[in-house]
């Protein structure tokens, strides 16, 4: 069973990875970048602690919280417990495979940091934001998934690096959305016995 899922999970990154063009390779390469989202990333972070203070502080904290805990889940725990080679330095896929200038990345490759973390933050920032950032919390999945995208693209993950890591980052986004949500429901009681 494993074995026959292997071997769909590396045909169908062949497909999704052979799909390269001119036009993309560059947008691709970009998008797996994790510093071009910087500028995204200051931005609702201003929104944020504009629309909510405090609590948008807070928020930021938790968020951090989020990302630290999928980063680390993926690249240290399960790369390092599983030992699933990237498609980019697997034997059998050599001149197969089309890679970014960013090059073949490290060994292991399951699951995927990059997938882990957006969806990790668009998960988190769902459940906490409101309604006034409903275009930004749509928006964080669209990344998250254009992100996971340019990882398969780029050459250095299959399709399953990507689906468990955001199945498993959204799992940990939720968590830690139950728990930012428990923390303010003490703290509005403990705001109404004071008050």
């Amino acid at each position: 069973m494993i074995e026959y899922l292997n071997s769909l999970d590396t045909k169908l990154f062949l497909f999704l990875n052979g799909l390269h063009n001119a036009f993309f390779d560059p947008i691709m390469y970009w998008f797996s970048d994790k510093l071009i989202w910087v500028p995204m990333y200051v931005i609702i972070a201003f929104f944020i602690i504009w629309k909510y203070k405090m609590r948008g502080v807070i928020i930021l904290i938790i968020t951090g919280l989020v990302i630290a805990l999928c980063d680390q889940t993926a690249s240290h725990l399960i790369k390092n417990l599983t030992h699933r080679l990237r498609p980019s330095h697997e034997p059998a896929l050599a001149g197969l495979i089309h890679l970014s200038k960013a090059g073949p990345g490290g060994l292991y490759g399951f699951v995927s940091s990059h997938a882990a973390n957006a969806f990790g933050l668009a998960t988190f920032l769902y459940f906490v934001l409101d309604n006034r950032f409903r275009f930004l919390k749509y928006w964080l999945f669209l990344w998250a998934a254009l992100v996971s995208y340019s990882r398969i693209y780029n050459g250095v993950h299959y399709p399953a690096d990507v689906i468990v890591a955001a199945i498993l980052s959204s799992l940990i986004g939720w968590g830690m959305a139950k728990l930012y949500q428990y923390i303010e429901y003490k703290r509005s009681i403990q705001h109404d016995k004071i008050t």
